[in-house]
């Protein structure tokens, strides 16, 4: 376990931006994060896990601690279904992966979306028509000031729309060392109505698809959608898709009829912010090196040597815009730092 000092982050976010970090130390054991905390640098502590749902705009001037936890166990299984336990260092897609290669089925949907799996319940992460409360039974933390180690559960998490406890009132309180899913061997929930699933499936001639059958479709469009971080620096979706009254959805048909529209109650519905962006006339919208991406206008991207600060007042621009053209305000999903 080694501090190195005035160290570079660029290649420990997804955007690839240029920051720096005073302290930086990446984690494998429990002890040694426990260790880390109850040290002189308790106080001035930074969790980073696979930097992909945060957007840096300046040098951190704290220690940064990267939580680099690995192990998958299984808990429990029988016939029907399967607890695993994956330690939150492990890359997210590759537990997708993994889950479909042993036959399980809950995590299909989620293919390919970036990250690493100790911050999945931070922000509910979700994708066509599934979220990670779906399959989540509960999760192993750690207190950053007590040091105690704490079990939450699916109700205690509060999981919401990208959303949980640890993004609101327990916000830097815990470090999530562990998360644990409940997955179908056999009889899976299949979700293929949400966006394009069921139509890539019947591109490839598919009528009862596999949990594979539903990844491979996922990824093949978000790879038709979506950059690669690696070659092209983004977080995935920027916005959040809000959230607005019927009244107000069905008044606004009236101007726009093609605005398309997902229940989520009796009285709202959740509109694409990829399409509100698009309808604004900023999908594929560039100034300098921070952009608006060409194929999905909900991806803000680096093309090269954009700040934070640029990336950020691109979003700026966006929601001043679709406020100014729907009267509908636009969230960020991302974390700014």
């Amino acid at each position: 376990m080694r501090i190195l000092r005035n160290f570079s982050l660029k290649k420990y976010n997804s955007f690839g931006i240029e920051a720096r970090a005073s302290r930086f130390v990446s984690v494998q054991k429990i002890e040694d994060l426990k260790i880390l905390l109850r040290g002189s640098y308790a106080s001035e502590v930074f969790i980073l896990g696979g930097g992909s749902n945060m957007l840096i705009t300046k040098d951190i001037q704290k220690t940064v601690l990267h939580i680099d936890l690995r192990g998958k166990e299984i808990i429990s299984e029988d016939d029907d279904e399967v607890i695993l336990k994956v330690c939150a260092g492990e890359n997210w897609h590759q537990l997708v992966l993994y889950a479909i290669e042993k036959g399980y089925g809950g995590l299909e949907n989620l293919s390919l979306i970036p990250g690493n799996v100790g911050t999945s319940p931070i922000q509910n992460i979700g994708a066509y028509g599934v979220e990670l409360k779906d399959t989540f039974l509960k999760c192993d933390t750690l207190n950053v000031q007590s040091l105690e180690e704490k079990e939450f559960s699916l109700e205690e998490c509060k999981f919401d729309y990208r959303n949980s406890v640890f993004k609101t009132e327990l916000k830097g309180q815990y470090i999530i060392t562990a998360v644990y899913f409940r997955l179908t061997k056999r009889n899976h929930k299949k979700n293929i109505e949400y966006g394009a699933i069921k139509e890539e499936l019947e591109k490839n001639h598919i009528s009862s698809p596999t949990p594979k059958d539903i990844s491979n479709a996922v990824i093949a469009i978000r790879q038709s959608k979506l950059p690669d971080p690696k070659e092209l620096g983004n977080s995935g979706s920027f916005f959040k898709n809000p959230v607005i009254s019927i009244e107000d959805f069905n008044n606004m048909k009236s101007n726009f009829p093609d605005m398309p529209s997902y229940p989520i109650s009796a009285s709202e519905v959740k509109v694409p912010a990829g399409w509100l962006i698009d309808q604004a006339g900023l999908k594929g919208y560039r100034d300098g090196d921070a952009g608006v991406h060409k194929n999905q206008a909900l991806v803000l991207v680096n093309y090269g040597n954009a700040s934070g600060a640029d990336i950020l007042n691109l979003s700026a621009k966006i929601q001043s815009t679709v406020k100014d053209k729907f009267g509908i305000d636009l969230e960020p999903e991302v974390n700014i730092i």
